[in-house]
């Protein structure tokens, strides 16, 4: 099919047909989210053309971002709207080209300049991701995939919270950028055993 694509019809139509429907999209996206969250979620995707758009204006304060059909595998989330502002600038950072470093150091310059806003109490991140033959790009269907749970408490440490650097068994609590503007406890539940 991408072959006839690539031959027959023009390169714009080839590349919006990269993007899922706004209907797969907002399924995928909102699987991130607490059930109970997800029918009201503002959701961000892609318009036709690879746009960064509003999918779906929300009703509750979760936020929701869709699955980036040029990575590898499903990467979804959901976080409350009060982390917005801190991920939005990450996106716009990622889209001038700048590095993981350069974002992280910007950001930080800019949350004690008062530039820009982080929550003011504990804020939860939900992450769902998997690999490529774990979903459905059509239906929107996933079939492998697991959470992660991060919850942001800026300029945490060890000390001000009781929690290790590091988790000594799967699925344990942790601080992870500890003292920073985006010190979070990480949280990634042991995958499932399957049964043999």
């Amino acid at each position: 099919m991408k072959k006839i694509c690539l031959l027959l019809l023009s390169p714009v139509f080839c590349m919006a047909q990269n993007y899922p429907s706004a209907e797969v999209q907002i399924k995928l996206a909102v699987a991130a989210a607490p059930a109970d969250m997800r029918a009201g979620a503002t959701v961000y995707g892609y318009d036709a053309n690879g746009k960064w758009m509003v999918l779906r204006q929300g009703t509750n304060d979760m936020v929701c971002l869709t699955d980036d059909p040029k990575q590898d595998g499903l990467n979804v989330s959901c976080y409350h709207k009060s982390l917005d502002p801190f991920m939005a600038r990450g996106r716009d950072l990622r889209a001038e080209g700048k590095s993981p470093a350069d974002i992280l150091k910007t950001r930080e310059e800019e949350v004690k300049a008062g530039k820009l806003m982080m929550p003011k109490g504990p804020t939860t991140l939900f992450v769902f991701y998997g690999p490529e033959d774990g979903f459905n790009k059509t239906t929107g269907e996933i079939t492998k995939a697991q959470f992660r749970y991060v919850v942001y408490i800026p300029y945490a440490t060890a000390e001000s919270t009781g929690l290790p650097l590091k988790p000594e068994v799967p699925g344990m609590p942790w601080l992870m950028d500890p003292g920073t503007h985006r010190a979070h406890i990480m949280i990634t539940p042991a995958p499932e055993k399957k049964e043999k």
